[in-house]
């Protein structure tokens, strides 16, 4: 199996994280979207990463359907099998991704836009999304037991991904949000070479 990614993509970091831990032997190919390459494009139409190539099948895209993919792969092993601590666990992927997704309309709106036609009311707004979320976290810091599963991986992307572009911006006043790598990279000690860079 090949994964498709770029280094500073959350949602490739995610799903490269998961792989690894579960020493599922994924290939990963880094790619830039910019460019279109046909590898990308053929295998996926919307020309976003990451995507799972698998020998003689049909890829996987996005990065929900390639964690899932990984679970059954794995037997099991990457979401809880009781059912409240499985929907916990999807939960809070939801929530880390979707924070994730503010963060990267913000980044977009600046990257892609003429400094004069930036839409700061855009960007608050997605803020605000992101504070709530943050702060959501903060107050409901999910434990990090004997096992990973797909939230923590989330969880651990969106962090490493605000590290990186909103270094200084996010975690003041959440300290035990912003020490909780530290205790995930307990379980993954690879996080620091994983999370999103530049």
């Amino acid at each position: 199996m090949k994964l498709l990614v770029s280094p500073a993509s959350p949602y490739s970091a995610k799903c490269r994280m998961a792989a690894r831990h579960l020493a599922l032997g994924v290939e990963e190919v880094r790619v830039d979207t910019n460019a279109e390459p046909p590898e990308l494009i053929d295998n996926n139409p919307l020309g976003k990463i990451p995507v799972l190539l698998r020998d003689g099948q049909k890829p996987v895209y996005d990065s929900v359907a390639i964690m899932q993919f990984f679970n059954r792969q794995s037997g099991g092993k990457l979401y809880p099998a009781e059912a409240q601590a499985r929907t916990d666990a999807e939960v809070l992927e939801a929530l880390a991704d979707g924070i994730t997704d503010c963060l990267l309309a913000i980044i977009y709106e600046r990257r892609f836009r003429p400094e004069d036609k930036v839409e700061q009311s855009w960007i608050d707004k997605q803020w605000s999304k992101v504070t709530r979320g943050l702060d959501y976290l903060e107050a409901n810091l999910p434990v990090v037991g004997d096992t990973l599963h797909g939230g923590h991986f989330a969880l651990a992307a969106l962090i490493g991904y605000l590290d990186l572009r909103f270094a200084g911006k996010w975690a003041n006043g959440r300290p035990k949000l912003a020490a909780w790598p530290d205790q995930f990279s307990k379980l993954f000690p690879e996080f620091a070479t994983v999370k999103p860079a530049a």
